[in-house]
């Protein structure tokens, strides 16, 4: 009898039950009761533009995207297009949500080679193209309606036109009333989410109990949040004690804008985050504080996408700083 020939193949040898398509699904599944949460606030305006800035990410991965491949169904095009929609305020145009949902895909991931090429978080990567194209768009927060049904502003805007003023019913997000009128907002309201802000700014404690569901499922690395919400806690309490009037206190800063999103969501991102521990922590400190000094003494009241972005281009340096020693390797000495 024969014996059985021997396989030889590249590394990893051992690899991990879940294929990539399930950990993006599972993902989405998470994404569920924020996206509820969501709708549940704002109303018809949310769906809407979820299905928007999700039908520019799946249009353009379908058309440009390595056809004939299973990469078209493995979920991480819906990914991008649910979190784009969920930092988006309520009353922008549809037009414009599925252009940013195009270009996260298109200039955010399909232009370094596709899935687990890119550099940059593509959801935040396309908030951040919205941002710089249509900066009073994006920045526009309307308050709540009267009825559910109401739509929050002019969504059905044509492209390339001016939406319909909202000036009498727009409103400021808690970070916009602590940084320009040094107005503080409750920290229940924070917390509950019964506040103005982006879709995915008033579910801060349905993110938490989402995002400690990955973490058990092992789909989210939950060392990079935990270094967040520590530097950001550390840093928020420590210049409150010494100016309390001017800074805000550590809930508030956790709780308001979209730092609980971007932390559990954003940061945790696989292809664009350190691979070690180590380098997790110092990751997730360097967004901690760079959201802080954006916050306190930037232009913008909120600085959580810029952060996650400009940590994201020091990914690469992170991981060949923190690389463990390989076992039973000697270190050269003298140069040599």
């Amino acid at each position: 009898m024969s014996e059985p020939a021997l396989g030889v193949s590249a590394s990893p040898h051992v690899k991990g039950g879940d294929s990539t398509p399930t950990i993006m699904w599972s993902v989405v599944a998470s994404l569920v009761p924020v996206v509820a949460s969501a709708i549940y606030f704002f109303g018809p305006s949310a769906a809407l533009l979820l299905a928007a800035s999700c039908a520019g990410a799946l249009a353009t991965e379908m058309c440009f995207g390595q056809r004939g491949t299973r990469r078209l169904c493995d979920g991480s095009a819906a990914i991008t297009g649910l979190l784009l929609g969920l930092t988006l305020p309520p009353g922008l145009p549809l037009w414009m949500a599925f252009l940013g949902g195009a270009f996260g895909i298109g200039f955010g991931k399909l232009v370094y080679g596709g899935l687990g090429q890119n550099v940059f978080n593509p959801a935040l990567l396309g908030r951040a193209f919205l941002q710089a194209a249509f900066p009073v768009a994006i920045t526009t927060w309307p308050v709540r309606a009267e009825s559910w049904w109401s739509l929050r502003g002019d969504n059905f805007a044509l492209p390339l036109m001016s939406p319909a003023t909202q000036d009498a019913f727009s409103g400021a997000t808690p970070l916009g009333l602590m940084k320009f009128e040094q107005t503080a907002t409750s920290s229940w309201d924070l917390v509950l989410g019964t506040t103005a802000g982006s879709l995915g700014e008033t579910s801060g404690l349905v993110i938490l109990v989402c995002g400690l569901y990955l973490a058990v499922r092992r789909h989210l690395e939950w060392r990079i949040p935990a270094s967040i919400f520590c530097t950001v806690a550390l840093l928020a309490g420590g210049l409150h004690l010494l100016d309390a009037a001017r800074y805000p206190g550590p809930v508030f800063t956790l709780f308001s804008g979209g730092l609980m999103l971007g932390a559990v969501y954003m940061a945790t991102d696989m292809v664009t985050s350190p691979v070690t521990h180590r380098g997790c922590w110092i990751f997730g400190a360097g967004i901690g504080l760079l959201v802080i000094v954006i916050r306190l003494w930037g232009g913008l009241s909120e600085g959580v996408m810029y952060a996650i972005l400009l940590m994201n281009a020091l990914v690469p340096f992170i991981n060949r700083a923190t690389q463990p020693r390989v076992f039973g390797a000697i270190e050269a000495e003298g140069g040599s």
